[in-house]
């Protein structure tokens, strides 16, 4: 898994999920990166958040969910197609739901 995070790009605009279908907004005080109601995300980044660089396109599957002290909640993406896993920092409203039913607590 990628730890290094250097030179973060900001993108935060409104997408339609490819997983669910559902329309996400951009994020409040965040970069959205994944679906707010299934926690899917595409495999667009390479190296950096926010580069767009990947060839790869797939979907990331929400495998598991954690908390940092410092950041909050966060989310671990495994892409469907070649693997690499990413970690992401969970919005405000997304899926509680789906965020408790990741790791079943």
């Amino acid at each position: 898994m990628s730890t290094q995070r250097q030179n973060f790009i900001v993108k935060n605009d409104s997408f339609i999920c490819k997983n669910c279908g559902a329309e996400n907004p951009p994020a409040q005080q965040t970069c959205r990166n994944h679906c707010k109601e299934c926690l899917y995300s595409l495999h667009v980044d390479a190296e950096v958040p926010g580069d767009r660089l990947s060839e790869c396109g797939n979907l990331m599957k929400p495998i598991e969910i954690g908390q940092d002290g410092k950041k909050g909640f966060f989310v671990i993406h495994e892409c469907t197609k070649c693997d690499k896993k990413l970690r992401n920092k969970l919005a405000e409203d997304d899926n509680w739901d789906t965020v408790c039913g990741i790791n079943q607590f």
